[in-house]
């Protein structure tokens, strides 16, 4: 477990890793092109290291140089028989990215059921229609899933998503890529990390249109062409973490190695707390020691919607809106066993939240805590219980380390590296 106790300032500069979020579905698009791809700055959390050995035992060849453990090489293979059965890929949700390579190279898909955080029922049922619309087949059972590729077909895929899935759209891109097929996809989900996949088929060649309404896509003319070098971007929600831990102490520090439009809505909420915060293309600042509160609401409601506010950066913000004057609203109906995580454990610190239903809260700060033995439920509830622990009154154990594992290699020594009191210690 973890041991956080309240100090000086967090100040200093530090890099954040490459994204977890997006580094899974770039794999994923890595091994759906018939040609050689070069990741670099890959994060060695858990869940990439899962999707990693996936891709092996599926057939693909994937280097890491031992010197450049962050770089990873993924070469085509021949296809061959049915897919294998991928039981790690019950370990995180991201393994339903792979679909569309396993379709292409074997002609078939079975996944067990993905797993992940515990945070709500988040079902497959539009993946599947999104198959559905390539012409493949999809079958269900208690313990997993199986699609089937469609004869070869030619034309447009054309399909509006009822909502603004990462998850789908991930997999009708991808989809289009393994069949070479162009794509019309209505109201897609146009978060950063699908962004990033977008951008790194431009460079292959291939044609992307994205507006808010409508996603098309094109493929580039056949061949295979050189070895395709795509990079991580850094992480976002690590960034936005040490954000508002910075932010919660009355830090001034510097996080770089994170794109300043990914972090656009965290700015904005950092700001409207009077907190002063600025990105540009290489960082994210923090200038707390600066700041003026301004007893402002805050409404961190987590939204699909281009520009609207990922609902990893909401568990952070509520830690920080705890030391804050103002009444704060937090929703997120993305994923709603979320607050079911996170408030009980943030009740056991003496955190007094108001449950408005499940998906939604209501706080009054600054409330001051205790520290005590929680647990990280989930990936994001751990990194807010860290964010909370920097500023309660004693010391905050933090158990549950595989689940802050699963997204952060390393969040406990990016904070001690700004100056936080934080080490590991056996129960």
């Amino acid at each position: 477990m973890i041991a956080v106790r309240p100090g000086p300032p967090l100040v200093g500069t530090v890099t954040v890793d490459g994204s977890k979020n997006a580094a899974l579905p770039l794999l994923a698009a890595a091994a759906a092109l018939c040609r050689p791809v070069k990741l670099t700055t890959i994060p060695a959390n858990t869940d990439v290291r899962i999707m990693l050995a996936l891709l092996r035992q599926a057939g693909w060849h994937v280097a890491q140089p031992a010197d450049e453990p962050a770089t990873a090489v993924i070469l085509p293979t021949e296809s061959r028989g049915a897919s294998p059965t991928l039981a790690q890929a019950a370990h995180i949700r991201a393994s339903y990215y792979l679909v569309p390579a396993l379709l292409a190279r074997h002609g078939d898909a079975r996944l067990p059921w993905p797993g992940g955080c515990r945070i709500g029922a988040r079902g497959m049922e539009l993946h599947f229609k999104v198959y559905e619309a390539f012409g493949d087949r999809s079958a269900v059972n208690d313990s997993g899933y199986r699609v089937e590729a469609a004869a070869p077909r030619f034309g447009t895929v054309s399909l509006v998503l009822p909502f603004r899935s990462r998850g789908a759209t991930v997999a009708a891109v991808l989809r289009a890529v393994t069949t070479g097929r162009p794509l019309r996809l209505g109201d897609p989900n146009l978060s950063p990390e699908v962004l990033w996949v977008l951008d790194a088929l431009k460079r292959v060649g291939w044609e992307v249109r994205a507006s808010e309404r409508l996603l098309s896509l094109a493929p580039p003319p056949s061949g295979q062409g050189e070895v395709a070098v795509w990079e991580v971007p850094g992480d976002k929600v690590e960034a936005g973490t040490l954000a508002c831990a910075i932010a919660a102490t009355g830090g001034t520090a510097r996080i770089e190695g994170v794109h300043g439009r990914d972090v656009g809505p965290l700015v904005a909420a950092l700001r409207r707390l009077g907190i002063p915060a600025g990105a540009d293309d290489g960082a994210l600042s923090v200038h707390a020691q600066e700041a003026a509160p301004t007893g402002r609401s805050l409404r961190a409601i987590a939204s699909l919607s281009p520009g609207g506010l990922d609902a990893d950066f909401e568990p952070p913000l509520m830690a920080l809106a705890l030391g804050l004057p103002g009444t704060h609203l937090f929703a997120d109906a993305i994923n709603p066993g979320r607050h079911g995580n996170l408030l009980p454990q943030l009740a056991r610190l003496g955190a007094d939240i108001e449950e408005i239903s499940p998906t939604e809260c209501r706080l009054t700060g600054p409330q001051r805590l205790t520290g005590t033995g929680v647990e990280a439920t989930d990936i994001r509830t751990g990194s807010a219980l860290m964010v909370v622990g920097l500023t309660a009154r004693g010391v905050t154990t933090l158990g549950g380390l595989d689940q802050l594992r699963r997204g952060h290699a390393d969040l406990p020594g990016k904070l001690r590296a700004l100056g936080a009191d934080v080490c590991e210690v056996t129960p």
